[in-house]
């Protein structure tokens, strides 16, 4: 059963017993949640509302704010963006580890002034498989980030992307996380992909793309049936 944690922070602020050995893993790569400072924070302040690529691949137009839950939370700028567009997001981290730093990044956050704990108040943080979850869950829109494989050279990839990696791994059940989402979104799904990447195995075409500096997002509309194919060889 997830632990879910609403907007009231006394649960953030004492994060759920990670397994023996990993305590200290995130603190000592030095990986943190931070959604005040940094990228997000500048986000926050100078990005471009909803005609950002995101807010338009999850539906965000003309007046609509769907509920959405991110089914692969890892650092929890996704949700926190679209959270601070006005949509009431669910988040999703089955890695023990990356649960607790979200909760305390939250924590953080509502904290840091009226403003950040008003979009946090519309943030859900859940610990749990999304192909558990997503059915009892009745989203609207469900966003799909995988762990993608390592591309080229290692070194050229962001440091925190590398360290996130380290902690969660990869995402080998992607496909099946994917079948789960297009069974559960009354709407649509949302799968974050490379810009130059293949489609995903076994997934029908998308409706339709968004595209953006480096990532594309594919949108598969569900309002319909989904002809979805068996796992991928």
């Amino acid at each position: 059963m997830g632990l879910l944690l609403t907007a009231a922070p006394r649960e953030w602020l004492c994060p759920p017993r990670r397994p023996f050995g990993r305590e200290t893993k995130a603190l000592a790569l030095g990986l943190i949640v931070d959604f005040v400072g940094g990228a997000v924070g500048h986000r926050l302040r100078f990005g471009g509302g909803r005609g950002q690529a995101l807010p338009k691949a999850a539906g965000l137009a003309r007046g609509q704010t769907p509920r959405i839950v991110d089914a692969t939370a890892g650092l929890g700028r996704d949700a926190f963006l679209l959270a601070s567009l006005g949509a009431e997001v669910t988040l999703i981290e089955r890695s023990l580890e990356m649960h607790a730093l979200l909760a305390e990044g939250l924590a953080r956050a509502q904290e840091a002034g009226p403003d950040y704990a008003e979009i946090v108040a519309r943030m859900t943080l859940l610990e749990g498989d999304g192909r558990d979850l997503l059915p009892g869950l009745k989203p609207e829109v469900v966003l799909v980030d995988p762990m993608h494989p390592p591309r080229g050279n290692t070194a050229l990839v962001k440091k925190e992307m590398r360290l996130l990696r380290e902690i969660v791994g990869d995402d080998p059940d992607a496909f099946e996380l994917m079948q789960v989402a297009l069974a559960s979104a009354s709407k649509r799904v949302v799968l974050k992909w490379p810009l130059r990447a293949d489609p995903m195995r076994g997934l029908p075409p998308p409706s339709h793309q968004i595209i953006g500096k480096s990532t594309r997002y594919d949108v598969f509309m569900t309002g319909g049936p989904i002809a979805v194919a068996g796992s991928p060889a």
